[in-house]
């Protein structure tokens, strides 16, 4: 079967469809075969970061590594029930359809909640949550105590994982391995960095996920979208790597590395 990752976080503008875009790059070039679902059903960014790097390799005549890719929609039925039925039949049909060619399964999810991201969080083995280091993002995963800066309790995302790793015990299946990344960290020294740090730790060691680093704040991320490129494609691209460009390259190398993804060990 193939290995599923999803990226989710009930938040817009955390990484998601970034971190989905270098973790393809990654296994596509370790010579693995992968599949995609986008499952922002309205603004799409991993599929629209994929008919970008699809339009450069036209224009520039290159071969460049593309995941199978099914688009899926939303139901149009009025009854809640039957669409959600529907729905399911949609995501099951296309995740049966990518297993029988594909190594890996990337799944995109929106910021918001949906039934489909719902169900690709069920299906998750690699659950992977990109956070911005900030208590406004934060808050989606547990509640703080202003004070004392305490954990409370698990929020409105992390008991959506909950039930969503209750749906696969049901289905004798084994915890998806959850990855949070701390996006956009600062380098300076800061209170609100350091209660973050403290609520994270408390709140992983509580629900039961792993802490690892994510991609700094750095212009090239977002530069690289237009032409669907990633920071790995870019040395065949004869870009001049500046210091900046080579560290967020190696954040790209860690997080791959951090992930322990079967089968790309000696990849990593």
């Amino acid at each position: 079967m193939a290995h599923i990752i999803v990226t989710g976080n009930e938040k817009g503008g955390s990484g998601k469809s970034t971190t989905a875009m270098h973790i393809f790059v990654a296994l596509a070039r370790a010579g693995m075969r992968v599949g995609a679902l986008d499952l922002d059903l309205r603004q799409r960014t991993f599929f629209r970061y994929l008919e970008n790097r699809e339009a450069f390799a036209r224009r520039t005549g290159q071969q460049l590594a593309l995941p199978r890719r099914i688009a899926l929609a939303a139901s149009d039925l009025r009854d809640r029930i039957a669409a959600q039925e529907e729905e399911e039949a949609r995501f099951s049909e296309a995740i049966a359809e990518l297993e029988r060619e594909c190594d890996f399964i990337l799944i995109d999810c929106p910021g918001s909640d949906s039934f489909y991201s719902q169900m690709a969080h069920a299906a998750a083995d690699t659950l992977i949550t990109p956070i911005n280091d900030s208590l406004v993002d934060f808050d989606l995963l547990a509640r703080v105590d202003p004070e004392s800066g305490r954990v409370l309790g698990p929020s409105i995302y992390s008991e959506m994982v909950w039930k969503a790793r209750q749906l696969r015990a049901r289905a004798g299946l084994r915890p998806a391995d959850w990855v949070v990344l701390r996006n956009r960290v600062s380098t300076l020294h800061a209170r609100n960095k350091h209660k973050v740090g403290e609520a994270m730790a408390e709140l992983s060691r509580r629900i039961g996920f792993r802490i690892v680093p994510g991609f700094s704040e750095r212009v090239i991320f977002r530069e690289m979208f237009l032409n669907g490129l990633t920071l790995l494609d870019l040395k065949e691209q004869g870009f001049t790597f500046s210091l900046s460009h080579v560290a967020a390259r190696q954040e790209v190398r860690d997080l791959v590395r951090a992930l322990n993804l079967p089968g790309l060990e000696k990849a990593a």
